[in-house]
């Protein structure tokens, strides 16, 4: 089985800087990883510190003709020689020549990851070559990602790529967050002081902080607009600029003339190594910027409890909870961004407070591990027709071919009528539930289904939304209200599934669909539980239900699946109505549902 995956990305930077620990996790959970990057002693680096193989082919940034297409046939020629199953691009010509590359070669599943739309902030004859080569590259790869769900809708309306193609995992995010680089306990005080006193900032000062390219699409005129209006307002306020100007992209002359004489700004004028540090010396972080696929900045600031201002962007949105974790200000305007930042400035325990649920934020949602297992989980689901293809006589026999037809009849008939049948109890439960946790009734949840593919699993809601101080969700026994104890007793939360199986995410029997990030944590054979749709009930469900340790479950599944007949459904079904009768197997010890499972690997 090939399980192949080579990740390319226009410069070895961004392998090291970001993808690191994502590829040894693909590693560690049995995929063959490769890496195609430009050449250069970063790449050298890379191979020793991440323990790939790693392929130069040298490509530009800039728009080059001869030479981009020349980087294409050699592309073209190393995809060839390696015979990948999946080639995943990251950054924007790497992912243009990328696709067109793995396109040419024949590879079976081509991943696009559309980190922003360079176009958008354009015009004339170079917003139309940049729009058409990220619809290229959509058009040519088999799934589209974007870094966040605000990126994904733009990507979508201005036409760059049809809806059914382009997706977004979790909450967004191409590598997510090394929360344990990015600890503020562990980068204590002795770094603030020590990065300070190295670009010679006062240890009192309060420090308005910026990271990234000093370019104009960062908004940087604006940052020195606000600045001329603090500066005057708060004679212990400091501005430190993190980044190096761009060709590409400058500065207006006048606004860099004015940063480099200010007695109270300190410019680094490259990137710096130890971001953490960086961080740490800082009290406030701000991106005005114009243009973003999701700024790594706001979530490493926020992971570091450093309070951010932003601009009321596409990635931005998703990356900021306006008022919890920082503030949010529309473009283009100094004033309202010196407004914004005066608030933070001015009071400490406000960042205090926005601090601590950032961190908590971006630990809950953009934590690495995170992210890495939806990767994984994406890859596994784009494999699956691939793979399904080298097995016949699993897939496509002419006796497994008629069953699985059947099933889907019973499902698709007996959901319908289920549906119409039960519809008054679900009126009355819905108005009960929206009463009773004053949330929507009905909760939505991705969950892997057939050959690991997502699907959003419907259910009544059994739990409020109650949140700690931070801003995480409390324990699940905490949240569980005493009519969703009822309702999982009875089984009537699992009623809207019937419209799951209708839709055909679902069947009325085999395995319980389980959480997404799961998937990646299954061993081959605890994986075949997807090789059948997922149902409302199954085997495991009356063979001891969430009583059953884990191990103990996902065997059972995979029982049904090597024993499935339609008189094991029908035994399964009327084994669920006794089940149910007796209220057997609803929680695990210990436990209000199950306790996570981490798999073998973890």
């Amino acid at each position: 089985m090939n399980q192949r995956v080579v990740i390319m990305t226009t410069s070895p930077k961004a392998l090291r800087g970001f993808f690191q620990e994502q590829i040894r996790f693909l590693l560690s959970i049995g995929f063959d990883v490769q890496t195609i990057s430009s050449p250069g002693e970063e790449l050298d680096e890379c191979r020793h510190n991440i323990g790939v193989p790693m392929h130069a082919v040298a490509m530009e940034r800039r728009i080059s003709p001869f030479a981009d297409l020349s980087a294409s046939l050699r592309l073209c020629w190393e995809l060839r020689r390696l015979r990948p199953a999946i080639v995943h691009t990251h950054t924007p010509k790497a992912g243009l020549l990328g696709m067109i590359a793995a396109t040419l070669a024949r590879v079976p599943v081509r991943i696009y990851t559309i980190n922003g739309l360079r176009f958008s902030t354009c015009s004339g004859l170079r917003r139309a070559i940049l729009f058409f080569a990220d619809k290229l590259a959509c058009s040519l790869a088999t799934q589209a990602l974007c870094v966040s769900e605000s990126l994904r809708q733009e990507a979508v309306a201005v036409g760059v790529c049809p809806a059914g193609k382009v997706r977004t995992l979790g909450y967004g995010g191409s590598h997510g967050v090394d929360a344990n680089k990015f600890d503020p306990d562990r980068r204590n005080g002795a770094d603030r002081e020590r990065t300070r006193s190295r670009y010679g900032l006062p240890q009192n000062a309060t420090v308005l902080g910026y990271v990234g390219r000093m370019v104009h699409d960062k908004g940087i005129a604006d940052l020195y607009g606000a600045w001329r209006i603090l500066r005057e307002e708060c004679p212990n306020l400091w501005l430190f600029l993190c980044g190096g100007p761009e060709a590409e992209d400058p500065l207006e002359a006048d606004v860099m003339r004015g940063l480099w004489g200010d007695p109270r700004v300190r410019l680094t004028g490259e990137t710096v190594g130890d971001m953490p540090a960086i961080y740490a010396a800082l009290d406030i972080c701000v991106l005005p910027s114009y243009r973003e696929g999701l700024p790594n900045v706001m979530l490493e600031a926020q992971a570091m409890r450093v309070p951010v201002v932003g601009t009321r962007i596409n990635g931005t949105v998703d990356a900021v909870r306006h008022g919890v974790t920082g503030f949010l200000v529309e473009t283009r305007n100094p004033a309202v961004l010196a407004q914004a930042l005066r608030s933070l400035i001015e009071d400490g325990q406000l960042r205090s407070r926005m601090g601590a649920a950032g961190r908590a934020f971006v630990s809950q949602h953009f934590h690495e591990q995170r992210i890495s297992e939806l990767v994984a989980a994406e890859y596994r689901r784009l494999l699956a027709p691939v793979q399904c293809e080298t097995i016949p006589s699993r897939c496509t026999s002419r006796r497994g071919m008629i069953g699985r037809r059947l099933k889907r009849i019973v499902d698709v008939l007996g959901g319908a009528t289920g549906l119409i049948v039960a519809s008054p109890v679900m009126l009355l439960v819905g108005i009960a539930v929206r009463r009773s946790t004053r949330s929507t009734a009905i909760f939505r949840q991705e969950r892997g289904g057939l050959r690991g593919r997502p699907f959003p699993l419907y259910k009544f809601r059994t739990m409020t939304e109650a949140r700690d101080a931070a801003g995480c969700l409390l324990p699940d026994a905490q949240r569980l209200t005493a009519l969703g104890r009822a309702l999982r007793a009875t089984s009537l939360d699992e009623l809207p599934q019937l419209w799951n199986v209708v839709r055909g995410d679902m069947s009325l029997v085999g395995p319980r669909p389980l959480i997404v990030k799961y998937v990646p944590r299954y061993n081959s054979f605890q994986a075949r539980r997807h090789d059948v749709r997922p149902g409302i009930t199954g085997w495991a469900q009356v063979n001891g239900r969430n009583a059953l340790s884990w191990e103990e479950h996902l065997k059972i599944d995979v029982w049904y699946v090597e024993n499935w007949s339609v008189w094991l459904d029908v035994k399964v079904m009327w084994m669920t109505i006794w089940k149910v009768f007796r209220g057997e197997g609803i929680s695990h010890a210990g436990d209000a549902t199950m306790p996570e499972f981490h798999g073998e690997h973890q």
